[in-house]
């Protein structure tokens, strides 16, 4: 399963995204990637993005930036990005990835609805990543208002801190929901 993380620069929320997305889960099926709808072609990660990452047991020394592609959104199985501004940029840019497209709160709020409802079905990840995706439309009127995890870049620690801290609780919810019998363990 390929999951796609996309903010503006690729260079604070979206690489966090990307590199912090496999630790809630056990499986190597998990592959992760990210960019930016205004991507910083080749710049490194943020160093407030990057001590972050340290403090997690991560190495982003080697990331390096660059701008989403109607080509690697559509060859996504996933699409979680950090506002509504960015989804709907990321929809006109390719337009066949809207029903994996999502922000990372909204997608959170769909996998919790839908494992406290049963609407889960499949043994592997990719299965019920496509249960969860077959009820989104249905599902989604139930669901509270997305919200955006906001831009720290260009502020202070802290507003980083709070970008990580929302995406490890989405994440975690969004790992219970896809590996359930190990999700437990990452949160």
């Amino acid at each position: 399963m390929k999951v796609l993380f996309v903010c503006t620069g690729n260079i604070c929320r979206s690489p966090m995204g990307e590199l912090m997305f496999p630790l809630f889960f056990h499986s190597d099926a998990i592959e992760t990637d990210s960019a930016g709808v205004n991507g910083l072609i080749d710049h490194q990660i943020d160093p407030s993005s990057n001590k972050l990452m340290e403090l997690d047991g991560i190495d982003a020394n080697a990331f390096r930036s660059k701008r989403i592609t109607p080509q690697l959104a559509l060859s996504s199985d996933l699409i979680l990005c950090f506002t509504e501004e960015q989804r709907g940029n990321i929809v006109a840019l390719a337009p066949r990835a809207r029903s994996r497209t999502y922000t990372v709160s909204d997608f959170a709020n769909l996998c919790r609805y839908c494992t406290a409802n049963g609407l889960i079905s499949g043994n592997t990840i990719g299965d019920r990543l496509d249960s969860v995706i077959a009820n989104a439309s249905m599902v989604h009127p139930m669901l509270p208002a997305s919200q955006d995890i906001k831009d720290p870049y260009h502020k202070e620690f802290a507003m980083f801190q709070d970008a990580h801290d929302q995406m490890g609780h989405a994440f975690a919810d969004i790992a219970c929901t896809l590996e359930p019998s190990r999700a437990s363990h990452a949160a």
